[in-house]
């Protein structure tokens, strides 16, 4: 009978450094971690299990290895037995330390410090700075992307209501939704990723939620999805233009190195492989606008938009018209159904939009200046700008 003391505390130490590895590997964005489709949450689950009961196992490992070490340093072994025991025992250290203070998601990108949301009259955002825009009760803020994009949620209250404001930098997904759940205010932290997406865990049931869909994947609330706030991408300047009493977040001074690493972002010359942008449509980070209709998906290139300025589309039963402002960085979409009439829209001077149908002239806000329909609004679509890689993985059945 093989009696070798060194067995058991090799075994044991590298189960430990293979346990801290996974926790981390199975989240974050590691070669091979996040190739599965988003249908599939055999990875998820089991870095969810992990996370839940990791603790206990580690715990469990530790304790039985308490003897096996004691008799490996009191018994006669071989020479540099030890070393390679009290090696393993350092490497173990390091790995726990780099894994739970360094690469969990929530110590990488952290919250703001000091969330200071002025007036234009003080702003010092570039007006050609992409925002998420948000209106509730008549109250207008304006949160840019490069600083959502490293705090990956933002918590506010506008309008009297409280909202959530998320970015991923990684599938270029910002969303903004009621952080109420059953009825209580829930607080959320970056926990890792699903499928390149950003996920969050909520701190009343730890449930895992997706950022680009809102709905939460694992734990007591599987199945429960966030109800998602209208928000706007745009530039500073077209936010403005439309809301001229906006407020707009500024950086926090405590994260001047991160946010200024996303000084590019908005353009997509970024040369990261995660955040940079592919110039030729349909590749895995070309942008597109995404459009739902119910549980119809539609995806309109980027590169056809700014070919076109004007793409005439439908989506589900519901006809659509996206429009890229001057600025070949703003988009707005609107329902192209007026007074039940079918409309078909093509770019004029100034960003404003002729209808094919009429000959009306609409501004790039939607409204009817002159023509048949003068004095019309155009009802206002849902899109997001994101990668065709995010869009095609939680949309499968979308079509282009």
């Amino acid at each position: 009978m093989n009696r070798n003391p060194l067995r058991w505390p090799l075994v044991g130490l590298l189960l430990l450094i293979l346990l801290e590895l996974a926790r981390v590997y199975l989240i974050m964005p590691m070669p091979g971690s996040q190739l599965d489709t988003a249908a599939d949450l055999s990875r998820v689950g089991v870095a969810y299990w992990l996370h839940q009961y990791g603790p206990w196992v580690r715990a469990m490992l530790l304790l039985l290895l308490i003897t096996p070490v004691f008799n490996a340093y009191t018994k006669p072994l071989k020479r540099g037995s030890r070393w390679l025991i009290t090696g393993l025992i350092g490497v173990y250290a390091i790995v726990f330390y780099m894994v739970n203070q360094k690469m969990m998601a929530d110590h990488m990108f952290l919250q703001p410090v000091t969330k200071r949301l002025v007036p234009m009259s003080q702003n010092k955002i570039p007006s050609n700075k992409l925002v998420l825009g948000i209106l509730e009760n008549g109250e207008a803020r304006a949160y840019p992307l490069q600083l959502i994009g490293y705090h990956h949620q933002v918590r506010d209250t506008v309008g009297g209501k409280p909202i959530l404001v998320t970015y991923c930098t990684v599938c270029r997904t910002g969303r903004v939704f009621d952080p109420v759940v059953n009825g209580k205010p829930v607080t959320f932290r970056l926990v890792g990723m699903d499928h390149f997406n950003a996920m969050f865990e909520d701190d009343s049931t730890g449930s895992w939620w997706r950022q680009a869909t809102g709905e939460a994947i694992m734990g007591p609330l599987r199945g429960t999805a966030l109800t998602e706030l209208t928000a706007r991408q745009m530039t500073l300047a077209e936010w403005v233009a439309e809301h001229p009493t906006t407020l707009v977040m500024q950086p926090d001074p405590a994260f001047r190195e991160e946010i200024d690493s996303l000084a590019t972002y908005d353009t997509g010359v970024r040369r990261g492989k995660l955040t940079r942008r592919d110039s030729a449509s349909w590749k895995p980070k070309s942008w597109v606008v995404g459009l739902l209709d119910g549980k119809a998906a539609k995806a309109v290139d980027w590169n056809e938009l700014v070919n076109k300025r004007v793409v005439n589309t439908v989506v589900g039963r519901q006809p659509v018209a996206v429009a890229l402002a001057p600025d070949q960085q703003t988009f707005r979409t609107f329902n192209r159904l007026v007074n039940s009439r079918l409309l078909t829209f093509k770019p004029a001077a100034n960003g404003e939009l002729v209808d094919k149908e009429t000959g009306t002239v609409w501004t790039k806000t939607g409204l009817a200046v002159s023509g048949t329909l003068v004095g019309q609004q155009l009802a206002p679509v849902q899109a997001y700008q994101e990668f065709w890689h995010s869009w095609q993985s939680f949309h499968p059945t979308t079509t282009h």
